[in-house]
């Protein structure tokens, strides 16, 4: 057991652990859309994301398991815990619905994972850096293809401007669990593992806003519903996504193939 490993502290283990599954329930979401996709090319684009996020789910949740020191390796976080020991996001569990939904969601998330990435590559845990490092390069991309669309869809046609509307005006409130402060985000900023998320907000609206503007998209306003999926308070549908996400390590437990 390393240095590290040994002085981690729950929180520490929650902050790194959120972050694993975020990328596991939105990758598993993205992966819904393999043959469903309106084009070829989309369909290959969104497998590959959602095959990023799954990698980045992987180094995260192993990480997380070493961090945590009880012998859960990244299967063992994945596929043996129930529906409120995941610390996602509400945001990524959501159902696809169409397509102009799916871009929203992966546009407004994945602006945030490329400003939370950049802070992390001066983390103190030397192993979040580094797949901090691997994962901006993704992140980049997957902020900069889901904007396109939502620039397409939005200043597009009568309906897909209407379908982009639609979603942002689902979607947005559950943003407000982004930057909510838990315990784990004033620890991990103390010890210098990561920003606590709140205060990515500000750079967040000042990166979005532009584009949803071009977009010819109206910003809803704030209200005060909040999700709170990140301390393991999620929606209807999460049991959903589970029961088909876990369902052969359920069924035939440590099985190997």
């Amino acid at each position: 057991m390393t240095e590290q490993t040994q002085q981690a502290s729950p929180e520490h283990v929650e902050y790194v652990l959120r972050m694993g599954d975020n990328a596991l329930i939105l990758g598993q979401r993205v992966s819904e859309w393999c043959g469903h996709a309106p084009v070829l090319e989309e369909d290959m684009a969104l497998a590959n994301m959602a095959l990023d996020l799954i990698g980045q789910a992987r180094m995260l949740l192993t990480h997380a398991g070493r961090l945590e020191g009880r012998g859960r390796d990244e299967d063992g976080l994945a596929f043996q815990r129930n529906e409120p020991h995941f610390r996602n996001l509400t945001l990524c569990e959501l159902p696809n619905d169409d397509f102009a939904r799916t871009m929203v969601r992966n546009y407004l998330f994945s602006a945030f994972m490329v400003l939370l990435w950049e802070r992390l590559l001066q983390s103190r845990d030397a192993e979040l850096a580094a797949i901090a490092g691997k994962s901006i390069k993704e992140a980049r991309y997957h902020v900069r293809h889901a904007g396109e669309w939502v620039l397409r869809l939005g200043d597009g046609t009568a309906e897909s401007h209407a379908r982009t509307q639609r979603a942002l005006d689902y979607l947005w409130p559950y943003t407000a669990e982004i930057f909510a402060d838990t315990p784990a985000d004033a620890v991990a900023e103390d010890a210098r593992v990561g920003p606590a998320w709140s205060t990515l907000e500000q750079d967040w609206m000042a990166m979005v806003v532009p584009v949803l503007e071009a977009a010819t998209l109206s910003l809803p306003a704030r209200t005060p519903f909040r999700s709170h999926g990140k301390v393991g308070r999620h929606s209807e549908h999460m049991g959903h996504l589970l029961a088909e996400m876990q369902y052969m390590q359920r069924v035939y437990p440590g099985a190997n193939w």
